[in-house]
């Protein structure tokens, strides 16, 4: 299990979560990262996606200026096809 950090401030949506979306291809299940962004738009956009592919997403930090997301990969078998 790895951790790599992505750090986004300063981006606007819908880069983030964009960012965050290819970050996340590169990554095994069980693996995490660290998504640091300050756009306040992220809070909606990022656990949008993660709804999307399927993995773990958690808010670890919500500062005035600052959100920190921890996500982890999983394997997918959540996924549902709709």
């Amino acid at each position: 299990m790895a951790q790599t950090k992505l750090d986004l401030t300063g981006l606007k949506c819908p880069l983030p979560a964009l960012k965050t979306r290819k970050a996340l291809k590169s990554l095994k299940p069980g693996d995490l990262l660290e998504v640091h962004c300050t756009d306040p738009l992220s809070v909606i956009d990022i656990p949008s996606l993660i709804r999307e592919t399927g993995d773990r997403v958690e808010i670890i930090e919500r500062a005035e200026r600052r959100i920190v997301f921890l996500i982890e990969k999983t394997d997918g078998a959540g996924i549902s096809a709709e």
